[in-house]
């Protein structure tokens, strides 16, 4: 079995986390591919390191002085070399990073820096070669990832490699300039090492034993998840569920190769496993819960809109005009409903109105503001009879007024709209109906 391992930045924000990282990988021969993270948070209220280096970096290139920021820096990777008894320096990498500093070399170069050290210090530490991502990682001359140039020359490094590390988080562009991911990136590069290296099984380390049924911030103790598949994790990860970047899968998923997320402060956890498809049937109906704050309702309505070819057409390509998403369009017969971040939508929401009124001429138009929208997903919901009603009963009996609902042709998902200040209370009362109730 070959698997690649990514440590996340609570994994290795000090030499103790990174012990633990290194008995995890010592474990199993297996484990020949590591990509690490920046240090990230030691304690409540102590800063990130890829947060310290955009913080330096903006004080270089306004002029100022950053020696005793970059200085601060190094404590922190000191602090962890000097933990492991590693006999390393990092007096030339940062003699180089205080030079590209003051020439300008851009926020992504300040950022990937993070992730840069923390894999030569894994790389020493474990003993295995150290793969610069800059060297193996492309990006086009628009940004855009180049993933099968990528895939080229990565798989042809492995293939002469039998251990490595290889930082997470950033690639090169085409002239050798330093471009990174969006921020969580780490996971995206374990994602690519993975199918690089045709590995069996990609292990995400990070902080929590898995994914859980729902947010633990709004329901307590929720029940972790042992299986998902990629389908439900992306329409868990779209409402705001957040373990893994969502992008991650993509490269893995091609591959089929299944993602398990582990805890690397209780490595006996076994985790959630991501994959493809299972027979395996879930615990409960539902795998999950999740959902967001903050939309509003465009409410259409007009006699026989049904008959009128292209009425859906003209009222989006007036959200599209003035450049705002839609997220979801329940409708009915006569009716329609647009519903899009209220954030985006509020500076433009009379020129919308508008824009709707000379589109279709409708009947009545209005809106509705502050509204959440939730998904509950599961690919046990397919199988189940009366999931949609065991959710309205659910709602009714905590006196929560349903505002939408919407699902997919797939049976794999159902968003539900809520008022905000409903939100919470009606995520804990579709978690009791399906998984309390169970318990």
């Amino acid at each position: 079995m070959k698997k690649v391992v990514k440590f996340g930045g609570s994994s290795l924000a000090s030499a103790e986390q990174f012990q633990k990282a290194g008995s995890i990988i010592r474990a199993e021969k297996s484990r020949k591919y590591v990509v690490p993270s920046a240090p990230g948070k030691r304690f409540d209220g102590d800063i990130k390191v890829t947060d310290m280096l955009y913080d330096c970096y903006e004080t270089a290139i306004s002029g100022k002085n950053f020696d005793q920021k970059l200085g601060k820096i190094k404590e922190r990777y000191d602090e962890i070399i000097a933990g492991l008894h590693l006999n390393l320096s990092l007096e030339k990498e940062f003699a180089q990073i205080h030079d590209y500093f003051e020439k300008g070399a851009g926020n992504n170069y300040a950022a990937s820096r993070g992730e840069y050290l923390n894999g030569i210090i894994m790389a020493a530490y474990l003993g295995f070669e150290f793969i610069d991502a800059a060297e193996v990682i492309f990006f086009r001359e628009d940004g855009t990832f180049d993933s099968e140039k990528t895939n080229k020359i990565l798989s042809a490094k492995l293939r002469k490699t039998e251990n490595a590390v290889i930082p997470g988080f950033y690639g090169a562009m085409t002239n050798g300039t330093i471009r990174t991911f969006s921020r969580g990136g780490s996971d995206i590069t374990g994602s690519i090492v993975a199918r690089a290296a045709k590995a069996d099984l990609y292990e995400n380390w990070t902080d929590v034993s898995g994914f859980l049924v729902t947010d633990p911030r709004i329901v307590k103790n929720p029940e972790p998840i042992e299986t998902i598949t990629y389908r439900e994790l992306r329409e868990l990860a779209y409402m705001g569920a957040s373990v893994l970047h969502d992008e991650a899968i993509f490269p893995v998923r091609s591959e089929g190769i299944p993602i398990n997320i582990r805890n690397t402060n209780d490595p006996s956890a076994p985790g959630t496993m991501i994959v493809e498809s299972t027979c395996r049937k879930p615990k409960y109906t539902i795998t999950g819960i999740a959902g967001k704050k903050g939309f509003a309702a465009i409410n259409i309505e007009k006699d026989r809109m049904n008959t009128e070819v292209g009425f859906g057409r003209r009222v989006l390509s007036v959200f599209e005009d003035n450049g705002i998403s839609f997220e979801h369009i329940p409708s009915g017969i006569d009716t329609m409903s647009v519903f899009v971040h209220q954030s985006d939508f509020e500076e433009k929401e009379q020129k919308v109105l508008a824009g709707i009124r000379r589109a279709v001429s409708p009947d009545y138009l209005d809106m509705e503001s502050d509204l959440a929208l939730i998904a509950v997903v599961g690919r046990g919901m397919r199988s189940t009879r009366g999931t949609a009603g065991r959710i309205f009963s659910a709602l009714a009996h905590a006196d929560i007024n349903i505002r939408m609902i919407d699902q997919g042709s797939s049976e794999l998902n159902i968003i539900i709209g809520v008022s905000n200040n409903d939100f919470e209370k009606a995520i804990q009362a579709i978690y009791d109906i399906f998984v309390t109730v169970r318990l």
